[in-house]
């Protein structure tokens, strides 16, 4: 038996496989009989905390978006201004690519409760710093601007994720902080600097 399962605790032994099996083949690749082997359980145990494939990859968006809502509110709380937050989108998609891979793809995941209330965090962030930003005047089209920030950061998680950044030569190679730094610089050219 895996040592998780052991002390108590089958779901996070499941969710981390299930995180790990996303980074190396994607989600599409993921099976509860796979991921039972895998940590040493009986094929039908992870159906018991998540019902299926589907139950699984939503705990996982679930988490993923909860992760990504208390990313964003901890560098707004910590005195940071939107473009900050647009930041930290990147770098929590950038060091959470098996959830990022999992939370933007609804055909994946159930209907649930849990999964609304944790994208609605996330997205109440967004939404936020744009009304912040309309309160000072600097945005006139609340909507649009939403879908600006969000569009800019989110594209450039997913271009750095997939490797087209780096293939376009628009990294130079660089490390994860130099990448945080161009974000940094784009998103700055959408909203202007925070100085």
């Amino acid at each position: 038996m895996h040592p998780s399962y052991h002390h108590g605790d089958l779901r996070r032994a499941v969710i981390d496989e299930a995180l790990r099996i996303i980074s190396s083949s994607g989600p599409e690749q993921l099976s509860l009989r796979a991921i039972a082997a895998a940590i040493g359980v009986s094929h039908t145990a992870p159906r018991h905390h998540f019902g299926s494939r589907d139950g699984l990859l939503t705990a996982i968006a679930t988490e993923g978006f909860d992760g990504l809502a208390d990313a964003l509110i901890a560098t707004r709380e910590g005195g940071g201004t939107f473009l900050d937050v647009g930041v930290s989108y990147v770098g929590y998609g950038t060091s959470h690519p098996a959830h990022f891979a999992v939370m933007f793809a609804p055909d994946l995941l159930l209907e649930d409760p849990e999964l609304a209330r944790a994208s609605g965090r996330a997205f109440g962030e967004l939404r936020s710093g744009v009304e912040a930003l309309g309160a000072d005047g600097r945005v006139e089209d609340a909507h649009a601007a939403v879908v600006a920030g969000w569009s800019l950061v989110h594209g450039l998680t997913t271009l750095a994720l997939t490797g087209n950044l780096e293939r376009a030569n628009l990294t130079g190679g660089r490390p994860a902080p130099e990448l945080l730094d161009l974000v940094r610089r784009a998103a700055g050219m959408l909203y202007g600097s925070p100085g």
